[in-house]
């Protein structure tokens, strides 16, 4: 009779944690649908710069625009993902009446002066409203920053708060673009799934070893 407490208690204990490693199995199988949605959008046919973007529905729309680098560009020093330590460079660019943000790509940490177009360059990117900057990014140091902040860099560019990551250049303009993608985006709900199964293998052992000792000692 004293074996029933700590049974239910195991099984109860083993369910939980198997739930909730199914339940993680669901939000994985809900994020992969995201993440090719995403996918399927950034690789979509680039349109003209809307009028008036919006972050939450024009996130990774591929645009086409035409400008010219207008001012003084920000440099943001970090290792990304995508292309390993360097610089990006962030330009403003004139689109016709319009000033908007552009991230052209990386340079190394040893470029010295940038060699960019004087004249009109044809971009084709994603427009991307980038938040890089945590609680213990230092603040800006001149013309290196060291997070891409959006609406920051456009106060100090005067620029509207809409930026384009570059995924063509034409002419080439120094940079390596980065362009965005999916790598950046946490999907760890296997990894927690996997964890939430184990645990739930291991209460499941702890249950049958603690019955085993209790027979052992009515034995």
């Amino acid at each position: 009779m004293r074996l029933i407490l700590p049974l239910l208690f195991g099984l109860l204990g083993t369910g939980v944690l198997v739930w909730l490693g199914l339940w993680q199995l669901d939000r994985l199988e809900w994020k992969e649908g995201v993440l090719a949605e995403i996918e399927g959008k950034i690789v979509a046919a680039p349109v003209p710069l809307p009028e008036t973007p919006d972050a939450s529905r024009d996130r990774f729309q591929p645009v086409t625009v035409t400008g010219t680098v207008a001012g003084e560009t920000l440099r943001v020093l970090g290792a990304w993902r995508e292309g390993g330590s360097g610089y990006r460079v962030i330009a403003p660019l004139a689109v016709g009446e319009r000033r908007i943000l552009v991230d052209l790509g990386l340079v190394p940490l040893n470029a010295s002066e940038l060699d960019l177009p004087n004249g009109p360059i044809d971009i084709v990117g994603n427009l991307d409203w980038p938040d890089d900057v945590q609680a213990g990014t230092p603040d800006p140091d001149g013309t290196t920053w060291f997070g891409r902040d959006t609406v920051a860099m456009a106060e100090v560019l005067g620029t509207e708060p809409v930026m384009i990551v570059a995924r063509t250049v034409v002419p080439e303009a120094g940079p390596r673009p980065l362009p965005v993608g999916t790598e950046g985006i946490p999907n760890n709900h296997l990894g927690y799934a996997i964890q939430w199964f184990g645990l739930a293998i291991v209460w499941l052992g702890m249950t049958v070893f603690l019955l085993w000792r209790m027979t052992r000692r009515t034995a």
